[in-house]
């Protein structure tokens, strides 16, 4: 689908300023990971079309994502966490499963009725997760509700989502599309494909009889407060005519990264929750649900405000993703809120950030 491909980044052709650094940045990670045991794995509700499940949320640890390692994305530090060598044995991939039902059993009361798989890059992909593996996967939660499975644009196609549509899942793939603008995904996220990838990505998807969970990043490198604000509320806009869901993710500072360099010498703030609680106020009349998970809310490497609001404010959003109401905002203040506008105001891309 989308031109040029990622093995045409591996052989050292395309977005070469950006990956360059990030090999460089990647090349210092030493940690190593059992191909048996799941990257993560949390009991959490999230809400869909069907209402709020009980969802059970698995991070497979697989060989990497292949755009990783050709350089990939200035804020995932996600490929830090995967195997050596490349790829995993499917008798590994299904232990890992094990491990996740373990999870399950032990800490929660029935089974969740949505699953979400997810890897350090696309479960799609057969050289991350082989097809074997993915139609016992798709046979062992055949008795659950949904499935969520991540994957680039490329690794989406009718026959591999319809080993889980074929097993009766109401199934939804996950991309991360990061934003709507092609720019700032090239030139911020440092992401390949184009928009119109991602809209063809959903029309194999609905061939299939799945739906579309766009993910988004709220804030990239290189972007004002405002800028993100104001190029999130667009991509959310554009996301809701062929997604059903957009989840806004709101960049975190990971290790092993390009923000994290930038974070360092002071040059990347991560954005304001007050950003993030704007955002889905001024979207929520959009034909799709939105939601959002600040992940490390209130720390200095995860989207904070002024620190005494902000449990108050992730309250306010979780509220916020399971019903959908705007006017769980106007119960939650702060005096912060005047920085945050002031920053709103005054900051540009060359002087960022004018507050931590």
């Amino acid at each position: 689908m989308s031109k040029p491909s990622p093995e045409v980044y591996e052989e050292g052709k395309g977005m070469d300023a950006h990956n360059k650094v990030m090999r460089e940045i990647r090349s210092e990670k030493d940690a190593t990971y059992d191909p048996h045991e799941p990257t993560r794995v949390w009991i959490d509700e999230d809400n869909t079309p069907d209402g709020v499940y009980q969802s059970l949320t698995i991070i497979l640890n697989t060989g990497g994502c292949r755009w990783a390692r050709a350089g990939g994305c200035t804020m995932c530090g996600y490929v830090a966490e995967s195997v050596e060598g490349g790829s995993v044995a499917h008798d590994a991939m299904m232990d890992q499963i094990d491990v996740c039902l373990d999870h399950e059993a032990e800490n929660a009361d029935e089974k969740s009725g949505l699953i979400k798989i997810y890897t350090s890059g696309s479960f799609l992909d057969e050289r991350e997760v082989a097809a074997e593996t993915r139609q016992a996967i798709a046979e062992t939660f055949g008795d659950r509700e949904r499935i969520v499975v991540e994957s680039l644009p490329d690794f989406v196609e009718r026959e591999k989502i319809e080993d889980f549509t074929e097993q009766g899942l109401e199934t939804d793939v996950a991309v991360g599309l990061e934003t709507a603008t092609d720019r700032v995904r090239h030139d911020c996220v440092n992401k390949y494909f184009d928009y119109e990838q991602f809209v063809e990505a959903s029309e194999e998807a609905d061939a299939a009889g799945a739906g579309i969970k766009a993910y988004l990043l709220m804030k990239p490198p290189f972007l004002s407060e405002q800028e993100a604000i104001d190029d999130m509320i667009s991509s959310i806009e554009r996301c809701a005519e062929h997604a059903h869901t957009v989840s806004m993710n709101p960049c975190n500072v990971q290790r092993y990264t390009m923000v994290d360099e930038l974070h360092f010498r002071d040059g990347y703030r991560p954005p304001w929750l007050w950003s993030v609680a704007h955002v889905l106020e001024e979207t929520a009349d959009v034909d799709a649900i939105v939601v959002s998970d600040p992940v490390g809310h209130g720390s200095d490497r995860g989207p904070h405000n002024c620190g005494e609001c902000d449990d108050r404010v992730q309250r306010a959003i979780k509220d916020f993703d399971l019903r959908q109401d705007p006017s769980v905002f106007e119960q939650v203040t702060c005096d912060c809120e005047h920085t945050w506008e002031a920053v709103r105001e005054r900051e540009t891309t060359f002087n960022l950030p004018l507050a931590r």
